[in-house]
C-alpha cells in the first residue's frame, strides 16, 4: 500500500521596512490579527519582532532614521540585506520624500509599497489618479491604507501583492505624487511658550495622580482602618514575634493599607495618563519643545521619551535607548539610572506625600530630581553631544491622535505588572524584615550608629530605619509613611 504524505507549506518571510512612526507595526498587528506592543511615539520597536502567519511570517524592523547611526537603523538595515522580499511602508502624508529615500535602499529586492496614514489625505479622483499613474509608471503596487483600519479588500490585496512580489527598483525614475501634509502646528510648537508648555505637561501626570490618589485616599482610608483594627486586636494576644511582624510598627497589617490605599492609586493614575500622552503623540511634540533646552546638558528630545519611559520601568526604558543617537546613548543611560523614579521609587514617594497630606512636594520633588539629572548628565556628556551643531535628528512632526484605550492600556500593562509582580511582593518581604529586626532591637542599634548622620541633614533618629531599608530597596521609602515616623517630619524633612 503506497502512502502518499503531502509537502509542508513553504513559509514566505517578509521584511517590513520603513521610516519611524510610519505604522508598520499598526500593519502587520491589522495583518495577522495581533496586537503590537508599539505605540505612538518614535523609535517604539527597538528589536525586530516576529509575526507568524498560515503561509507568510512577518519580521518588524525598527523604523529607519534617515542619516542617523542609531543601532535599531543598523538592526532594519541588515534585516533588509538578509531577506529579498520586503513590504515597503512609507506615510502617505510625505510620500515622496519618504519614496526617494527608501526606494535606494531596497533597489534590487521584491515586494510591494503600502502608504499608511491615508486617513490624513483627502481622497478624490485627482489622488487616485496619481497613484494609478505612479504604479504605470514604476509598475508597482501602491496600495494606500488606514493601519487601524484596515478593510477586508485592502487586505486581499496586499495578500495578492505578497503571493506575487513585483521588483522594486529606482529605475526608471518614479514620478513625484505631488502632495505633502504637516500636522496643525499647536502651542507646543511656538518659539517662546513651547518649552514652557512642555514642562507643564510633565508636570501634570505626576500631579494629578498624587492629587486624585489622596482624594480617593482621603474618602477609604477611615472605613479600612476601621476594618483594620479588630483584626490587630484579635492579633494581639499572638507571641512576640508573630505579632510583630503582623501588627508592629512595620507589620504586614499595619503597613498593607498604607500600600493599597495610597501607593498603589498613585502608580495606577500615573502610568494611565503617562499612557495616554504616548499613545496621542503629545510625548513626540514635547520631545520637539525641550530640544533646545536639552542640548548643552548632551541630551536631546528623543533621549527625554526615553527618561520619562524609566519613570514606569528602567529596564524597557536602557532597551530602548537602543534608538538614541550613538553620541548620546550612554548619558541617556546614565540619566535614566540617575533621575528615572521606576514605579517603585515613584510609587513609594508619592505614596509618603499622600500619607503625610502633603501631595503638593511632588512639583519641588521632580524639579530636584530634574535638576540633578541635568548637572550630573552636563558633567558626563561628551562634548560632540553638547554641540549647537548636534541637530535633533527627527522626520516629521508627529499627528496627534485622540488615544485609544486598547492603546493605552498596552502602554500601562508594562508599569503595572513590574508594580504589582515585583514592588509590592518586593515591599511585603521588606515589611516581614523590619519587623524581624524591629523585634531583635537590630534596627534600634543601627539607628543609634546613623544617629549622627541623620543629625547632620536634621533628621530625627526614627528615619533612620526607613533610610537603612531604603538604601536596598527603593520601594522601603514607604516606611517613612508610617504614621509615628511621618509625624515627625517637616515638609521639607520629607
Amino acid at each position: 500500500m503506497h502512502t502518499s504524505f503531502p509537502h509542508p507549506t513553504v513559509q514566505r518571510c517578509i521584511v517590513i521596512i520603513g521610516k519611524e512612526n510610519t505604522g508598520k507595526s499598526q500593519l502587520v498587528a491589522s495583518l495577522t490579527g495581533r496586537s503590537p506592543y508599539s505605540t505612538n511615539f518614535r523609535g517604539s520597536t527597538v528589536t525586530c519582532e516576529t509575526y507568524p502567519g498560515d503561509r507568510v511570517t512577518f519580521v518588524d524592523t525598527p523604523g529607519i532614521l534617515y542619516r542617523s547611526d542609531t543601532a535599531t537603523t543598523r538592526v532594519a538595515l541588515e534585516q533588509l540585506q538578509r531577506h529579498d522580499t520586503i513590504l515597503l511602508v512609507v506615510k502617505a502624508t510625505h510620500v515622496d520624500e519618504d519614496l526617494a529615500d527608501l526606494l535606494p535602499l531596497v533597489d534590487g529586492k521584491q515586494g510591494l509599497v503600502v502608504m499608511t496614514f491615508w486617513d490624513k489625505v483627502l481622497s478624490s479622483e485627482l489622488t487616485q489618479q496619481a497613484i494609478y499613474r505612479w504604479q504605470q509608471a514604476t509598475h508597482l503596487p501602491l496600495i494606500p491604507v488606514d493601519a487601524r483600519h484596515l478593510t477586508a479588500t485592502q487586505c486581499q490585496d496586499i495578500q495578492a501583492a505578497i503571493e506575487q512580489p513585483t521588483a522594486l527598483s529606482t529605475q526608471p525614475q518614479p514620478m513625484a505624487l505631488g502632495w505633502r501634509i504637516e500636522p496643525c502646528p499647536t502651542l507646543l510648537e511656538h518659539p517662546r511658550l513651547g518649552w514652557l508648555l512642555a514642562i507643564a505637561l510633565l508636570l501634570i501626570p505626576a500631579v494629578l495622580a498624587v492629587w486624585f490618589a489622596n482624594t480617593l485616599a482621603a474618602i477609604a482610608d477611615p472605613p479600612i482602618q476601621g476594618l483594620v483594627k479588630p483584626t490587630v486586636e484579635a492579633l494581639s494576644s499572638l507571641p512576640s514575634l508573630p505579632r510583630e511582624i503582623l501588627t508592629g510598627r512595620y507589620g504586614l497589617v499595619t503597613m498593607g493599607p498604607l500600600l493599597f490605599v495610597w501607593a498603589v492609586p498613585t502608580v495606577i493614575l500615573y502610568a494611565l495618563f503617562l499612557g495616554a500622552y504616548k499613545a496621542s503623540g503629545l510625548v513626540e511634540r514635547i520631545t520637539i519643545a525641550l530640544h533646545p533646552l536639552l542640548r548643552p546638558f548632551g541630551l536631546s528630545g528623543r533621549d527625554l521619551v526615553r527618561v520619562i519611559m524609566g519613570f514606569g520601568c528602567n529596564v524597557p526604558a536602557v532597551i530602548s535607548t537602543r534608538a538614541c543617537s550613538s553620541c548620546s546613548r550612554k548619558t541617556c543611560i546614565s540619566a535614566i539610572a540617575f533621575g528615572s523614579a521606576c514605579s517603585y521609587q515613584l510609587g513609594a514617594t508619592l505614596g509618603v506625600f499622600s500619607a503625610a497630606n502633603l501631595p503638593y512636594l511632588v512639583v519641588p520633588y521632580l524639579a530636584y530630581l530634574t535638576i540633578t539629572t541635568l548637572i550630573y548628565t552636563r558633567l558626563i556628556a561628551p562634548k560632540s553631544a553638547r554641540s549647537p551643531q548636534n541637530s535633533l535628528m527627527i522626520e516629521h512632526r508627529t499627528f496627534l491622535e485622540v488615544p485609544r484605550w486598547s492603546a493605552i492600556w498596552r502602554e500601562m500593562q508594562g508599569t503595572l505588572s513590574q508594580f504589582f509582580t515585583n514592588a509590592i511582593p518586593i515591599f511585603l518581604v521588606i515589611t516581614l524584615i523590619a519587623s524581624a529586626l524591629d523585634w531583635l532591637g537590630i534596627l534600634n542599634g543601627l539607628s543609634w550608629l546613623i544617629s549622627p548622620a541623620m543629625a547632620l541633614f536634621h533628621l530625627p533618629p526614627v528615619a533612620a530605619s526607613p533610610v537603612i531599608l531604603a538604601s536596598i530597596r527603593k520601594d522601603g521609602l514607604l516606611l517613612f509613611a508610617e504614621p509615628n515616623t511621618v509625624s515627625l517630619l517637616s515638609p521639607v524633612q520629607i
